[in-house]
């Protein structure tokens, strides 16, 4: 059963009407306050078709305001500038050995892994553990590099990454309930701008089909994706 925080919230959406970014910021910051700060999160169905690998949707944004997540990070090395450079900008965890070792006993305490180019052939064995969790250091998303530092520093200040499960859909986190509403607007049109830019050359008709935003414990409120859009391209 629904709390009664959640049923006083929503009361306040209107689930016939879509909203502008504006309007559904506004009306999600006057939602009743929760014990901690939620994670606010854009929800996306995709008009895509996730089986054809040229439909694949997936990609890095940094968020102009960052996450308002402390980033745990993982960096895989074998020494050298890349160790030292990976710990100075901030890392918790570096080195190789050990954590191979740790990973493959079950260890996962950290929310991103980076990797240098040589590391990952040993990294990639760890597929079993990492994958399914959303892990796995990839070429795509910055985080197989040699420029260990500035990976690091960019996950950090709040790089987050998206992708389409296998329903067409994604959630991303845009930032926290205690954001200011200029700054989650900022963030989520960032990622909106991002996403449509990813659009596949082979998906043909509409691209967003449905775009909602919530968060942790609150209701979800549609977004009108014209006006969305139209903000985005300004």
């Amino acid at each position: 059963m629904s709390s009664k925080r959640y049923r006083k919230a929503l009361e306040s959406v209107d689930s016939s009407k879509r909203y502008t970014l504006d309007e559904a910021v506004d009306v999600l910051k006057k939602f009743p306050a929760t014990k901690f700060d939620q994670t606010v999160e854009i929800a996306m169905k995709l008009g895509v078709d996730p089986r054809q690998s040229d439909q694949m949707v997936r990609g890095t944004v940094p968020l102009p305001h960052g996450s308002g997540k402390n980033v745990r990070v993982l960096v895989f090395t074998q020494g050298g500038e890349s160790e030292e450079a990976a710990k100075a900008a901030g890392a918790e965890h570096v080195g190789f050995d050990e954590y191979i070792k740790k990973c493959n006993e079950g260890w996962v305490d950290f929310d991103v892994a980076i990797a240098t180019p040589e590391a990952m052939a040993e990294v990639r064995k760890l597929g079993r553990v990492l994958g399914p969790r959303g892990l796995m250091p990839n070429p795509k998303t910055g985080t197989v590099t040699a420029d260990t530092a500035k990976a690091v520093k960019e996950v950090k200040a709040g790089r987050v990454e998206y992708k389409i499960d296998k329903t067409a859909n994604m959630h991303v986190p845009v930032g926290k309930v205690s954001f200011d509403a200029d700054k989650l607007s900022d963030n989520v049109k960032a990622l909106i701008d991002a996403v449509l830019k990813s659009k596949p050359s082979s998906s043909k008709g509409s691209f967003i089909l449905t775009c909602t935003l919530t968060a942790t414990m609150s209701p979800a409120i549609s977004l009108d994706l014209k006006a969305i859009q139209q903000t985005v391209s300004e």
